[in-house]
């Protein structure tokens, strides 16, 4: 396989990709991580998580630089503990787009990510957190969900997969919001035009670095923006086949070490 350039900065999802189960990062991509740093490299971590629901692992990893976090929704200062920049959602469209899905499919459970860095995951009745060791709150109706400032909104379906429900959200509410799919049971509505490739491009700009300095790595079709956007995109083993489709090179699983196989291999 033939070796990419050097790469200035390296762009990480989260979930099925740097984490292995449990939220745990191993002795192996730490190593790696850090002598790709050591080489002049800088790390950026690029999620689908809001900032409440990353920081743990950021303070885990000793992490102290810009993060994208909530779909590119937000740039965040780890160093400083400091929201850098922040796009929330129209609460009205998003309502809005919720009826237009449910007019396409029937009922669906919708959860949203408040604003801020202390913003919460609230939840109406019937929806079921996909990660349930994030912590979540239960709103007592959907009206609940739109009493605060948000970045997204999650929706669940009780038998379509999550293929058929994006599919069918986009459909339903093209032009009101950006359909993404981040993970399994995770459909997410987020403003329009707001993608992982948004907040990287800014988060690389007040960085000085180009887009094709950046190798990144994911899982899901929420990478595909941000593969579009780098220089190189590298899909984990277990990723979706959507984004190994527009993958330059395919990588072990995320329980295997798979980034830190491909930063050896660049860093050496």
């Amino acid at each position: 396989m033939a070796r990419p350039p050097a790469y200035a900065l390296i762009a990480t999802d989260l979930d099925g990709t740097l984490l292995r189960s449990g939220d745990t990062i191993s002795t192996r991509s730490r190593a790696a991580l850090t002598r790709a740093a050591e080489a002049g490299a800088r790390h950026i971590v690029v999620t689908g998580r809001p900032v409440p629901q990353v920081r743990h692992v950021l303070l885990e990893l000793d992490y102290r630089g810009l993060a994208v976090c909530g779909q590119g929704a937000q740039v965040y200062d780890a160093g400083s503990n400091v929201m850098v920049s922040s796009l929330t959602m129209n609460r009205e469209i998003a309502d809005v787009a919720l009826g237009k899905i449910e007019a396409e499919v029937g009922e669906v459970f919708a959860a949203v990510n408040q604003d801020g860095i202390e913003g919460l995951m609230l939840m109406e009745p019937g929806y079921e957190a996909p990660h349930p060791t994030l912590p979540a709150v239960r709103a007592g109706s959907r009206a609940e969900l739109w009493s605060y400032p948000i970045n997204k909104v999650l929706v669940r379906h009780a038998a379509l997969s999550d293929d058929e429900l994006a599919a069918a959200a986009r459909r339903a509410a093209d032009g009101l919001v950006t359909v993404t799919m981040a993970g399994p049971g995770t459909v997410e509505l987020q403003p329009v035009g707001v993608t992982k490739a948004t907040g990287l491009a800014l988060a690389a700009e007040r960085m000085d670095i180009a887009p094709e300095s950046t190798i990144t790595f994911g899982d899901m079709p929420n990478d595909i923006p941000m593969f579009r956007w780098g220089g190189y995109g590298v899909a984990m083993a277990n990723a979706h086949e959507e984004l190994k489709a527009v993958a330059d090179e395919i990588t072990l699983s995320n329980e295997e070490d798979g980034i830190a196989v491909v930063l050896e291999r660049l860093f050496s």
